[in-house]
């Protein structure tokens, strides 16, 4: 029988001291040998208003020490039958966007070359494209689930084209995405004029804002993403900001009447049977996060998703 990594648990060392990775997982440098990794990606030099994301990843890594390693809810036990670590953080240029651009895609290729699921821990919303950089060389496009509070595909902010609001404008240049399965829920707040979702309806994506999950489970609207998207390649894109400030307050551009944490566990656990192939959970700014909630909320969401990965599953 194999071996697999475990968290430090409780009982074994007090959960305010141990390890700063990943619900107290090992640490190694690389993916070698991994089926699915935690990786942080520091960065806030995308970020168009409040910045504190490239503080992120620690305060995931932080908050993630209370995560125990069964699911109560779903039953899954990715430390059975999954070799998981923290592989650390991606080593980003601070002072140079572009370059950090592409020192994402290099590392997500490297981590892809092994055969492993990266979950990212963000970092501003910029550091999706890259990854589906990487992600497109290796799988081809791929279906997306984007959960935010803002669609992210501006053509240009401030005349540049690599920035957290055009992340996914720059991956359907780039052909990462199978336009016909794109969704993009929780969507709300003000816009600068009535058509600014309407690019992405044009490319064929979904849009569904956050007024239509209002009052209901999302229970059903993943059993219909699952069924469409079938046995496709999917990636998972998780902004905090979707989250109602009620509950994640700890990010860079909060916006009133968000999706609520069930059903944040609703979308994330509606996954499960798909082929995912990787997954983030970005903009967490711990400046703005005074009880740690925002970033304890993303690091169960991260735990969330390792526990529907395909081999999790089995």
């Amino acid at each position: 029988m194999p071996t697999y990594n475990q968290p430090l648990g409780g009982n074994d060392s007090p959960r305010f001291s141990g390890p700063n990775t990943m619900m107290r997982l090992p640490a190694q440098p690389t993916a070698e040998g991994l089926d699915a990794c935690f990786v942080g990606i520091p960065m806030d030099h995308g970020t168009s208003n409040r910045p504190g994301t490239r503080l992120g990843p620690r305060q995931i890594r932080e908050e993630s020490r209370m995560i125990r390693p069964f699911n109560m809810a779903t039953g899954a036990a990715p430390f059975e039958c999954m070799q998981v670590a923290d592989i650390g953080d991606v080593a980003v240029n601070t002072f140079d966007l572009k370059k950090t651009i592409g020192i994402i895609t290099d590392k997500y290729r490297e981590i892809l070359e092994h055969g492993t699921i990266p979950l990212t821990l963000g970092g501003d919303h910029t550091l999706t494209w890259p990854i589906l950089r990487a992600i497109k060389e290796k799988h081809g496009p791929v279906a997306l689930i984007h959960v935010d509070a803002h669609a992210d595909t501006s053509d240009e902010m401030f005349g540049e084209k690599e920035a957290h609001g055009t992340p996914f404008r720059r991956a359907w240049e780039e052909g990462c995405l199978q336009n016909n399965k794109v969704w993009q829920i929780g969507l709300r707040g003000s816009g600068y004029s009535p058509d600014d979702w309407n690019w992405a309806r044009d490319q064929g994506w979904t849009v569904i804002p956050a007024e239509q999950c209002w009052y209901k489970s999302l229970a059903p609207l993943m059993a219909d993403i699952r069924e469409k998207i079938g046995d496709a390649p999917v990636y998972l894109s998780y902004d905090i900001d979707s989250l109602d400030p009620a509950f994640a307050p700890g990010t860079g551009t909060v916006e009133m009447g968000g999706l609520s944490t069930w059903q944040a566990l609703e979308i994330v656990r509606g996954c499960a049977g798909l082929n995912l192939v990787g997954g983030d959970l970005v903009e967490v700014s711990p400046p703005f996060d005074i009880t740690g909630n925002t970033a304890l909320i993303a690091s169960n969401l991260l735990f969330e998703m390792l526990c529907v990965l395909p081999k999790a599953q089995k």
